[in-house]
């Protein structure tokens, strides 16, 4: 493990709840000055680019309650407790989308905002969708979630004329173009 180049004097959860806990650490740097750094602790998530062979995209179009809006974005989802990340990929996949996928690729990890978070998403490509016989399968905040098939030269497009704006969903959709420009 990495050394830290500040000392934590005390730290305090201040808040837990179902999405991230509220950390509130007093820090000390090597100067000797003190600060507190607030930290939403989560447990991080997985992010999938689902492509249709006829190089359509899956993107879900769901209100957000934090910014008020309808987004587009990729299907993703939170990690559970000792999780691993593709099996995540995989159910977000099925139940925002209605299909599984024969081959997921591993595109990267990010970290969403590294400021004050230390939510990681783990990005796949998925390909060789099929659809499901019972479709999405989803939770009560998703009943407004819409699917759209998106040829994926426009939803490059609508990211730079910023109609996509989710940076997950930028991220895995970029990585998703290089990987199949190469292939």
């Amino acid at each position: 493990m990495q050394k830290l180049p500040l000392k934590i004097l005390k730290s305090e959860t201040r808040y837990t709840g179902k999405v991230f806990d509220l950390i509130v650490d007093e820090i000390e740097y090597p100067s000797g000055n003190r600060g507190i750094r607030e930290v939403a602790r989560h447990p991080g998530g997985a992010v999938v680019v689902p492509m249709l062979d006829d190089s359509t995209l899956l993107l879900i179009r769901q209100f957000r309650y934090p910014t008020r809006e309808m987004l587009y974005e990729v299907p993703a989802g939170k990690l559970n407790e000792g999780e691993d990340p593709l099996q995540c990929a995989k159910r977000e996949l099925e139940e925002e989308t209605g299909f599984t996928a024969t081959s997921f690729r591993k595109l990267t990890a990010i970290y969403t905002t590294p400021g004050f978070c230390n939510e990681q998403l783990h990005l796949y490509l998925a390909t060789g969708l099929t659809e499901t016989d019972h479709g999405q399968q989803l939770e009560e905040g998703e009943q407004n979630l819409t699917l759209e098939r998106v040829p994926f030269a426009r939803a490059i497009t609508m990211i730079e004329s910023g109609a996509i704006v989710d940076s997950k969903t930028i991220c895995g959709i970029l990585l998703a173009e290089r990987v199949l420009r190469k292939s």
